[in-house]
């Protein structure tokens, strides 16, 4: 059976009455079906228009849960949330990128997710919606494993929301791979850092994908760049100890102690990028 109801409360029906699976632009359920017979239904929400867009109101960036990887790419959006567009840029191919939505990323839970790194230094909440209404959580409460969510029977993710920041916030993004495109990643990192107004660091605010089962800030190293000066100088203060809490594996495309010492690198220079003065400009 295949739905493709128009709204979001049309949605939320389907999906309580028939158990089936909400899907938008596919790009991860589709290639997991090879071989497999699909037994509950497909709600497709690529046309409920309510879900797609970006909204910045009251300090607060609202992305629809439909919003693609392109719209995020391309839309116009403070420097804090630059470094999501990095990450944009760097999921799959431009076809993939044009269907793939923010919500899908999330909602597949995927250690590698490109989209979750950025998001959860950006302090992102999700809105989730059923039948009883709506809530929201932190992204970091949400995603549990590999795989595995905080989505309830019933219920379907409907928004994604970061804060804009100040001006004085900038934001980059850095993904380690076997090649420069088209690449799931062995190593990933994003820092949103705010500048205070004496030239130092009053925020810093970084995470890791791809080197545990759920993505991870790193707060011990956010802590000891509080106060440092605002310059790429800063991110020699990374060291072994800020990634030593990563769980890596081994896998095809890296061995873990291969992951930790890349981890540290991506890091110091994610860290750099985000306070270099082209970053500024």
């Amino acid at each position: 059976m295949y739905l493709r109801p128009r709204t979001i409360d049309a949605a939320v029906a389907a999906l309580v009455e028939t158990k089936g699976r909400i899907v938008a632009g596919g790009t991860d359920v589709m290639p997991a079906l090879v071989d497999q017979v699909r037994r509950t239904p497909f709600i497709d929400i690529s046309a409920v228009d309510d879900l797609r867009g970006i909204t910045i109101s009251g300090g607060k960036v609202r992305m629809g849960a439909r919003t693609t990887w392109t719209d995020i790419a391309s839309a116009d959006l403070p420097p804090a949330l630059h470094g999501l567009q990095a990450a944009a840029r760097e999921v799959g191919s431009r076809q993939i990128q044009n269907v793939g939505t923010i919500a899908g990323n999330l909602c597949n839970a995927s250690p590698a997710a490109d989209g979750v790194p950025p998001l959860l230094a950006l302090d992102a909440e999700v809105e989730l919606t059923s039948a009883a209404g709506r809530r929201s959580m932190p992204l970091a409460s949400f995603i549990l494993g590999n795989r595995k969510t905080e989505l309830r029977a019933g219920e379907m993710m409907t928004a994604v929301t970061v804060s804009a920041l100040g001006p004085a916030a900038r934001s980059a993004f850095l993904k380690l791979g076997a090649r420069r495109y088209l690449v799931i990643s062995i190593a990933m990192a994003a820092a949103v850092v705010e500048r205070g107004k004496d030239g130092t660091i009053a925020d810093a605010r970084i995470a890791v994908g791809a080197c545990s089962a759920v993505a991870r800030r790193l707060s011990a190293l956010e802590k000891d760049l509080v106060g440092k000066p605002f310059s790429p100088a800063a991110a020699e203060f990374v060291t072994a100890a800020h990634v030593a809490g990563l769980t890596p594996i081994d896998d095809v495309r890296a061995t873990a102690t291969y992951r930790t010492d890349a981890a540290e690198t991506v890091v110091r220079r994610v860290l750099a990028a985000c306070l270099s003065e082209t970053a500024h400009a």
